[in-house]
């Protein structure tokens, strides 16, 4: 079979899906992906795959570009004649559905989280309403991460039950995610690590108000962020902010890195005070790893810690609450926390080892052999 995979940038086909698209070149199948150029597109030809470029802008709301992202994916998708296409992040559903319908080519779309487009009800919104209706009409199978957004496409009568599916995320590699160093050891400063692009949607304001909260009654504590300035997204951190949190004591940060692993194994906690997720990524390598866990009361954060045994959750938007969460993990014994690092890693082995994301999308694309 011929199999493409379609996502916004190659970083996430790259990170999220090598995995599937490895196990699916050992059955013998012939892997193409379409995405955005970046420095992941080489790594994912490296791999064997097949790669093509589309130009797609992220952030544009010009229709005129959006019609033109259509014919772009139809030469594309004409010239490869797959037998079947996965779709994952918002334009590729869209308008990469919509250029598959046109080509009777079956599709397999993942709603990996609705965006800030979802957080706010604005008239973007329901213009996205209304092309995800029309789209999905064209879509053979539709694979949700978590519940809520689920139903939130069913309320809205933007698809039909019949074909959706709710699959736990896209994944984590339980193999090589694991924890390295002896499981939270208290060293002389318990380290919080905020993991994420920095947007104002992922909770980085709230992180930083709870850490000034919490600077001002302990000493011997720090607060880590990693991730990259977002310039291009409407709630992007701007970088004179960033430098302003780190000259007054509040946070370090640690820059862009694609050694996640190396640095949650040097950390106790790991917080993501985000206002809406698929099924957070961060989340799944971090329980993955024994590491306890604060996030938020959402969709796509609370699927995945279980309360008061993996973690804590804390209501979204709310700095104080989470500075109370934050306070609760680091008075527990060494002991309480390995056990919760202990119970977070069987429930990602158990619920979100990628063995089991991979057998979903199998199981569905082995039906149009």
């Amino acid at each position: 079979m011929k199999i493409v995979f379609s996502s916004n940038i190659s970083w996430s086909i790259y990170n999220f899906r090598r995995g599937l698209l490895n196990e699916l070149k050992k059955d013998g199948h012939e892997i193409f992906t379409v995405a955005l150029e970046d420095e992941f597109s080489k790594k994912i030809q490296d791999l064997g795959f097949v790669h093509t470029n589309i130009t797609i802008n992220n952030n544009s709301k010009n229709p005129l570009k959006d019609i033109y992202l259509v014919y772009q994916y139809y030469k594309i998708y004409k010239k490869i004649a797959p037998n079947i296409i996965c779709h994952n992040a918002i334009k590729p559903n869209i308008y990469g559905t919509i250029a598959a319908g046109i080509l009777k080519i079956p599709v397999v779309n993942n709603i990996s989280g609705l965006g800030t487009l979802f957080i706010k009800n604005s008239f973007s919104t329901k213009i996205a309403k209304f092309l995800y209706r029309i789209s999905q009409r064209s879509a053979s199978k539709v694979f949700f991460q978590n519940s809520d957004d689920l139903e939130l496409f069913l309320k809205n009568k933007l698809i039909i039950k019949e074909k959706t599916l709710l699959i736990p995320g896209s994944g984590v590699n339980t193999q090589f995610f694991i924890r390295d160093n002896e499981v939270n050891k208290k060293n002389s400063k318990f380290t919080f690590l905020f993991i994420g692009r920095l947007i104002y949607d992922k909770g980085i304001r709230e992180y930083i108000d709870a850490a000034q909260i919490m600077k001002d009654k302990y000493s011997n504590i720090q607060f880590n962020i990693l991730g990259p300035i977002y310039h291009s997204n409407e709630t992007a951190v701007k970088k004179s902010e960033l430098e302003n949190w780190q000259r007054k004591g509040f946070i370090t940060y640690l820059g862009e890195s694609n050694l996640v692993k190396e640095e949650m194994d040097k950390v106790n906690c790991v917080v993501l005070p985000s206002y809406r997720e698929g099924l957070s990524k961060v989340l799944l390598e971090a329980s993955s790893m024994s590491l306890p866990i604060v996030t938020t009361n959402v969709p796509g954060c609370k699927d995945v810690v279980l309360d008061g045994e993996t973690g804590f959750l804390c209501k979204v938007r709310d700095s104080v609450d989470l500075a109370i969460q934050m306070e609760r993990i680091m008075s527990l014994s060494v002991d309480e926390l390995n056990l919760m690092g202990v119970k977070g890693r069987k429930r990602a082995i158990e619920v979100f080892d990628e063995k089991i994301i991979i057998k979903y999308y199998k199981d569905i694309i082995y039906r149009f052999r």
